[in-house]
């Protein structure tokens, strides 16, 4: 197993570099999506929240990532010493109407086909993806981890339907009609994620990439009154079951799988450990519609005999915090990630 940090798209420097080798790191997983961009957001070093306004503004619908600049922020994290494991997220931009089976999707489809490409032709082996008309949502903030850390929560689900021009949480079009997406079913979804696998994995597979799938966050059946897919551990065998391949993986969140309300996130964890492609490593109290984001020491996982089972499985990927409560100091996101690295590494260092 590897040690890793995630990074937000304005952290994609020599400093947040140089700080993850300081904390044991040896890979990266890095957003190429600016989720702060003209956003109503509190802190752009804590985990984007947001409002009904959404995170901020999607990208340009045009511009996708090229090899030339994949490599270009390839080679910068080399030279600190580090690999680039993965690239998280598609931008709504690029992929709206895949999501909304809207009337660009066979053009859209072509652009991911080709991002899927270029992040091949960088040798960059992992890319993530949540398949979601709502995102990570309906989530509040407070005083939850332990000693007062501020950290994120769910307290009910958000009803709230979601704004046309809006999808992931990021407006990709600002002049959109006034009025709501309209409501789908859970069959309706499963065919628009059927379709996007069955047109995407061949591509990875020619490009050696791996597509990651995260499970939905939080995973109840329904938010802002949109379907969810994977919001119990066994849907996560259907995904897979869609398109079998060793391009169609997984983005094994333990923070998601601990909230589900069905199942259980160790037997999970040995039923998926040969299908992950990198773990969120977080810890949780409790379940949805109801739960806090804890000290990865502190919550309901056990997250020592999470190490056991990977190990006993074989599981040589990367694992990183995803996202840690924020201490209280004068560099929170930087304490609560050291602090968390530490115990990671540690784990990994002496359980056999």
């Amino acid at each position: 197993m590897k040690l890793g940090l995630g990074l937000y798209r304005h952290m994609l420097n020599r400093q947040h570099y140089d700080f993850a080798r300081q904390c044991g790191c040896t890979h990266l997983v890095v957003h190429l999506v600016d989720y702060f961009n003209k956003g109503k957001q509190e802190n752009k070093n804590d985990q984007p929240i947001g409002d009904n306004s959404g995170w901020g503004f999607a990208g340009d619908p045009e511009k996708i990532w090229t090899v030339e600049e994949l490599l270009q922020l390839k080679k910068e994290i080399n030279e600190a010493g580090l690999e680039l494991e993965a690239i998280e997220n598609f931008d709504p931009a690029h992929w709206h109407d895949i999501l909304l089976d809207g009337p660009q999707k066979k053009v859209q489809i072509e652009k991911l086909k080709q991002i899927i490409r270029n992040v091949g032709a960088a040798g960059i082996p992992v890319f993530g993806y949540n398949f979601s008309l709502a995102g990570v949502s309906s989530r509040i903030t407070g005083n939850f981890a332990r000693g007062g850390a501020r950290s994120v929560g769910m307290d009910g689900v958000d009803e709230r339907p979601i704004q046309n021009g809006m999808v992931w949480n990021m407006v990709y079009d600002k002049n959109a009609s006034t009025g709501s997406i309209p409501e789908i079913t859970h069959e309706q979804l499963w065919e628009r994620l059927t379709w996007f696998l069955n047109e995407l994995i061949p591509v990875a597979e020619e490009a050696g990439v791996k597509l990651a799938a995260h499970p939905d966050d939080p995973p109840m059946p329904y938010i802002r009154k949109t379907p969810r897919l994977v919001y119990q551990p066994q849907l996560y065998q259907k995904l897979l079951d869609i398109k079998p391949s060793k391009s169609n993986m997984l983005e094994f969140c333990l923070g998601s799988i601990a909230e589900m309300t069905e199942g259980d996130v160790y037997q999970a964890t040995e039923q998926y450990a040969s299908n992950v492609a990198y773990v969120h490593f977080r810890n949780v109290r409790g379940k949805v519609p109801h739960y806090k984001e804890v000290f990865v020491d502190e919550g309901d996982i056990d997250m020592v005999q999470i190490i056991r089972i990977l190990k006993r499985k074989g599981f040589d990927g990367v694992l990183i915090p995803d996202h840690t409560p924020q201490m209280s100091c004068e560099a929170p996101w930087y304490a609560g990630m050291a602090y968390t690295l530490g115990y990671m590494k540690a784990l990994m260092q002496t359980i056999e």
